[in-house]
């Protein structure tokens, strides 16, 4: 895998994705969408596991020295992010349909190996339904 220099900050984001989709794939998920994107935001995986739709923030950091790159969604983010599902839901026909959940997937670096190293948070945290 590249690094973000040599190839640039988007194509980097979306081989990152590409890895994550797999490892969550591996873990039993399977893979609805990538990337989408309205107004009020975007959700970089959507997965399903089981009756359960999960919407995935993907975050990367070279190395944890300045904190790890899960503790990078703040409250401001995960409100974008709600809100961009709740138009997914609607958009989708699922509203009410199926539980949903937010995981983040920090990836990080081996600093010996350079191999991607995944930490998982499921369910970090809930859709906070505003009608």
């Amino acid at each position: 895998m590249t690094s973000p220099g040599e190839v640039g900050k988007r194509a980097f984001g979306m081989q990152l994705e590409v890895h994550a989709a797999h490892f969550l794939c591996a873990q039993g998920m399977s893979l609805l969408q990538r990337n989408f994107q309205c107004k009020l935001g975007e959700i970089d995986l959507i997965m399903r596991e089981g009756n359960t739709l999960v919407f995935v923030e993907v975050r990367f950091r070279r190395s944890n020295s300045h904190g790890h790159a899960c503790a990078t969604v703040d409250w401001r983010k995960q409100r974008k992010l709600q809100r961009a599902a709740q138009v997914f839901l609607l958009r989708s026909g699922l509203r009410d349909q199926l539980p949903c959940r937010f995981d983040v997937l920090g990836i990080t670096r081996d600093p010996l190996s350079g191999a991607l190293r995944f930490d998982w948070i499921p369910a970090a945290f809930t859709l906070d339904v505003q009608r």
